[in-house]
């Protein structure tokens, strides 16, 4: 069985973390037939959770921009909320968060990297971070956010001046974050939808991370949804429709599963998991049902035969990256 509280190096961060990581990506969304209160209410039971180590995880992921709602970012504030009634961050417990864009403007500047710090201390609690990554570059590309007294510079200066303890890099595009980690101005890594049973193409990001020492956290491991296995998400990955492809590789994925009589969940969750490039695995989790799901899931990947990973070792082979 997998040992979830289990802590190896986050690379170089100075941090040490668990197979899985609590993703906050969803915290703002109301469920249908739900309440305000009720969503709120649903995701404080999780933060409380967390902050008390009653979670199998000792790292929390957010972002400035994450929960947008007409009532604002809400995320960071339930993470606030949650936090200040523990009474700070318990010893053992990590909180990274991002700086974000101004999602009106797109402005991208030094300048807004470092209001989007302050907005998130503000709804956080706190006067630092552990963790700090500058969040989708793609949106204005590499040479924008490089500029001197750009977004990069601002982060950079967050550390030295104390604000965060370790600086990282979050987003998309493989062969961007490959020319980011390439600077070596970043402890730390997060890459979505790139590494899973039906992308492998962050393969050569992971390599030249683990050359780096840097810290990787792999996110959206069920690539969206679509490998829960849940009928209703089969027509996406990665929050866009599902390619010919890829769908076909979806099927086989399921037949797989199935004549294995296995979890496609605890398949894709396992192939993140079993990875040594891969330090942790964020999971996003609005309820506590749900971060239960992920640990049966990340307990049954303990178990699948190396016979099955043998054979979904091609899966993804011929298949566009994402970005494509």
């Amino acid at each position: 069985m997998t040992d979830l509280r289990q802590t190896r190096p986050f690379g170089r961060t100075g941090f040490d973390v668990t197979p899985l990581a609590l993703g906050t990506s969803s915290w703002g969304r109301v469920r249908a037939g739900e309440s305000g209160d009720e969503r709120d209410a649903r995701i404080l039971e999780v933060a409380h959770a967390f902050f008390a180590g009653a979670l199998e995880t000792d790292l929390l992921d957010t972002s400035n921009m994450y929960g947008a709602t007409d009532a604002g970012h809400l995320s960071e504030l339930f993470v606030g909320r949650a936090l200040a009634q523990a009474g700070g961050v318990a010893p053992g417990l990590v909180v990274q968060t991002k700086l974000d864009r101004d999602t009106v403007t797109d402005d991208f500047s030094g300048r807004r990297m470092r209001r989007s710090l302050e907005e998130s201390l503000d709804r956080l609690g706190l006067d630092r971070v552990d963790v700090l990554y500058l969040h989708d570059p793609e949106v204005v590309g590499f040479e924008t956010v490089m500029e001197p007294g750009g977004a990069v510079d601002a982060l950079v200066q967050m550390k030295e001046q104390g604000l965060a303890t370790a600086i990282g890099i979050s987003g998309g595009p493989v062969d961007m974050l490959l020319r980011f980690i390439e600077t070596d101005l970043f402890d730390a890594l997060v890459t979505h939808n790139r590494f899973t049973l039906l992308d492998r193409s962050a393969a050569p990001l992971l390599d030249a991370a683990a050359d780096r020492n840097v810290g990787v956290a792999n996110a959206a491991p069920y690539g969206g949804g679509v490998l829960t296995g849940e009928p209703g998400l089969a027509g996406r990955y990665g929050y866009r429709p599902i390619s010919a492809a890829r769908a076909a590789a979806l099927s086989r994925l399921r037949e797989i599963a199935e004549r294995h009589g296995l979890a496609m969940g605890a398949l894709a969750l396992g192939f993140s998991l079993r990875d040594p490039r891969v330090h942790t695995t964020i999971v996003g989790a609005s309820s506590l049902d749900r971060w239960t799901q992920a640990v049966t899931d990340a307990t049954a990947a303990a178990s699948v035969p190396e016979e099955v990973w043998a054979e979904l070792a091609d899966l993804a082979d011929g298949l566009p990256p994402h970005d494509a």
